[in-house]
């Protein structure tokens, strides 16, 4: 089934009305664009229901490509210690921004496993899956209708990019507040960073789900098991 009409942009489908109400219930984006304004809002430490759901037609991660496989499996890696760096934040807040081993050492390891594994991982995904999934999805209709045609791949790069401009704030901002003498200043700061950690947190476990639950099983109809290897070699 396409997922966009490469003539009207809407989605399209048989009974459509049930296919949207479904799509609102498992996809975080649309649940949030639905919220009513008097509604309490949702926090990025507190992701919604559906990163909880299982999302239907997804194939088992066994009869994947070993390449996507791989990603799969470091995306649970990298949600182990994006969820101790979330913990470890909401007691550094709420103890006053008080450090210790409990949180100095998450912190370090989430910091670590960014710089070496994170971003490496992203320019795998960007070098050797995107630019052959993205002619892929524009061949199947799966596009805006734009003047130049964007895909989800363009919007999985723009995460990356946010990644690394949230990353390196928090990071710096934790850094300077340190170092600050004025304890007004410092708590300022520390909040700051706070509050990015919390966006950064929130972007890598929606990126993260979308490309599990959307991204790769496309990748696995679209792409086929030879060309596959011939990314991973």
């Amino acid at each position: 089934m396409k997922i966009i009409d490469t003539k009207t942009g809407k989605r399209v489908g048989k009974e459509q009305k049930e296919i949207n109400l479904k799509l609102k219930e498992e996809d975080p984006i649309l649940r949030n664009a639905s919220k009513q304004l008097d509604q309490d809002e949702l926090s990025p430490m507190d992701p919604p229901d559906a990163y909880e759901m299982n999302t239907p037609e997804v194939e088992e991660k066994a009869t994947y490509h070993p390449l996507i496989q791989q990603y799969m499996t470091e995306h649970e890696s990298a949600l182990q210690v994006v969820e101790e760096f979330e913990k470890a934040m909401q007691r550094f807040k709420e103890g006053g921004y008080r450090l210790d081993d409990s949180i100095n050492d998450p912190l370090r390891k989430f910091f670590e496993f960014f710089e070496n594994n994170l971003l490496d991982h992203n320019r795998r995904e960007e070098r050797q899956l995107f630019p052959l999934l993205h002619k892929r999805l524009i061949e199947s209709g799966e596009h805006s209708e734009s003047e130049k045609p964007t895909t989800a791949i363009d919007m999985m790069e723009d995460d990356h990019v946010k990644f690394i401009q949230l990353g390196a704030l928090v990071f710096n901002m934790l850094g300077l507040a340190a170092r600050l003498p004025d304890v007004n200043s410092r708590m300022f700061t520390y909040d700051v960073a706070y509050d990015n950690a919390r966006e950064l947190v929130e972007t890598i476990k929606l990126h993260i789900y979308r490309e599990d639950n959307v991204l790769f099983p496309l990748a696995h109809k679209l792409i086929t098991f030879e060309e596959m290897s011939i990314m991973t070699s």
